[in-house]
């Protein structure tokens, strides 16, 4: 699954939790299931963020790649 199906599935989920008509049992699953999309959700952000460069220019007028934590 991608990061945005699982930001919007999230999204399905807590306004589900927020609705006062779920069953203590449906409460539950939906809640487990949204700690497994929140997890991938922060595995796929980690992976793009150690994707991230950023360019910089030097002095001579090129441009240099760099990671985005330097």
């Amino acid at each position: 699954m991608s990061f945005e199906t699982d930001l919007e599935r999230l999204e399905q989920i807590a306004a589900a939790l927020d609705r006062a008509d779920l069953s203590l049992d449906e409460s539950l699953a939906l809640f487990e299931e949204g700690i497994k999309r929140l997890r991938a959700a922060s595995e796929a952000l980690a992976k793009a963020e150690g994707r991230v460069t950023t360019l910089v220019e030097q002095a001579n007028g090129a441009l240099e790649e760099r990671d985005a934590d330097q």
